[in-house]
């Protein structure tokens, strides 16, 4: 499409938030990386829930594997795995075209580890070692614990997407575990050339619970200018926390600490924008493409955001560098009308870890339906 390979000389590559088996066989993924600019795919329990609960192209996998005695987490694992590496296989064109920039597909390591470091570097290394692909990207929560997995996994070498970031300073925190990882290769003399990473940042649910907590409960108690304020700034929280994360990473990677990595042919961790799709009624269905784009920029959006943007989407030049002042303002206006921010990303990120363990139970669930009715009678 046109528009996004615009959106490309704009700086911003767009990565697909969905993986099934069905995109794969039936040539829909190769045409979107061939005729649609495609850059990259995400994948999560959910996506991959609703892929094998929703046909049979893995059936036979399923009732191969459960004659050899798999249990339901070793079958998810060997089916997420299979149609990674397909993925990653077609992604491989634009992997090397862009010299390690893109072409990237994303594993998640299990949810349940989302507070355990140790199990997570273990989960992670194993994953991108059965992957075995280099244009693989494994999952890790951007959590207190995951932050020192994820510096341990780069500095080893292991592409990483964080993910469930939803606050400026956790943004920062993760951009810092990719500048000292990058560090701690280059004192022992190591490349840094073909170490890749996103952050992504999660917005559409930032603006759903800020609105909820912004109707429910701050606007109805204040009067006066406190309540024009918290009026004026709904809908407004995602989209200023995205922006003013874009000016952490311009200031992080730039200046002297950056140059000195660059120069050993580093790439910079791109900003991610996931949780694209509007959840908002009334908000329009392109909110959360339009104002983000921008150079080393990174937008992975669902087929709806897709088809919507690819219809009627505004196509502008550095949106993500427009109205900074009033993202701040936003921010400071939170500050005003006493809603913390802080309280807001941290529920968040708690309510993000049980949105992806839900799916992933429900999927080793359907999975064992599935041995059972393929079990012997």
């Amino acid at each position: 499409m046109e528009k996004f390979e615009k959106l490309l000389d704009y700086g911003q590559s767009y990565w697909l938030d969905n993986l099934s088996r069905e995109i794969i066989t039936n040539g829909k993924l190769e045409e979107r990386i061939e005729k649609e600019g495609l850059r990259g795919i995400t994948s999560n329990p959910k996506i991959f829930k609703k892929a094998i609960s929703g046909g049979h192209l893995y059936d036979d996998q399923i009732k191969a594997l459960s004659a050899k005695g798999k249990k339901p987490e070793e079958i998810y694992e060997a089916l997420a795995i299979d149609d990674i590496q397909k993925a990653c296989d077609l992604m491989r064109p634009v992997f090397e075209a862009s010299n390690g920039k893109d072409g990237y597909v994303s594993l998640e390591v299990s949810p349940y580890l989302a507070r355990d470091t140790e199990k997570t570097k273990s989960e992670a290394r194993r994953l991108f070692k059965a992957v075995d692909r280099p244009n693989c990207l494994i999952k890790i929560p951007g959590t207190k614990e995951g932050i020192p997995a994820i510096e341990e996994m780069l500095y080893e070498g292991i592409n990483i997407n964080i993910t469930l970031l939803f606050s400026v300073e956790s943004y920062e925190a993760v951009a810092e575990a990719y500048l000292k990882a990058l560090e701690r290769r280059v004192d022992e003399g190591r490349p840094v050339d073909k170490i890749a990473s996103v952050a992504s940042i999660f917005l559409s649910r930032i603006d759903v619970l800020t609105d909820k907590i912004l109707l429910d409960k701050i606007i109805p108690r204040q009067t006066g200018e406190k309540k024009i304020i918290a009026g004026n700034i709904l809908g407004d929280t995602a989209i200023s926390t995205a922006k003013i994360a874009y000016q952490s990473f311009l200031e992080t990677f730039s200046g002297t600490r950056w140059e000195k990595l660059a120069a050993k042919g580093a790439h910079v961790q791109r900003p991610l924008w996931a949780s694209t799709s509007n959840k908002t009624e009334g908000y329009s269905d392109t909110r959360y493409v339009e104002p983000l784009i921008g150079p080393s920029t990174v937008n992975t959006m669902p087929d709806k955001t897709i088809e919507a943007f690819a219809h009627h989407g505004k196509l502008l030049p550095n949106t993500i560098t427009e109205d900074v002042k009033k993202a701040y303002r936003v921010y400071r206006d939170l500050e005003i009308i006493e809603l913390s921010l802080e309280e807001i990303t941290g529920r968040l990120v708690e309510e993000g870890i049980d949105k992806f363990v839900e799916p992933y139970d429900e999927l080793l669930k359907t999975i064992e339906r599935k041995q059972n009715k393929f079990a012997p009678k």
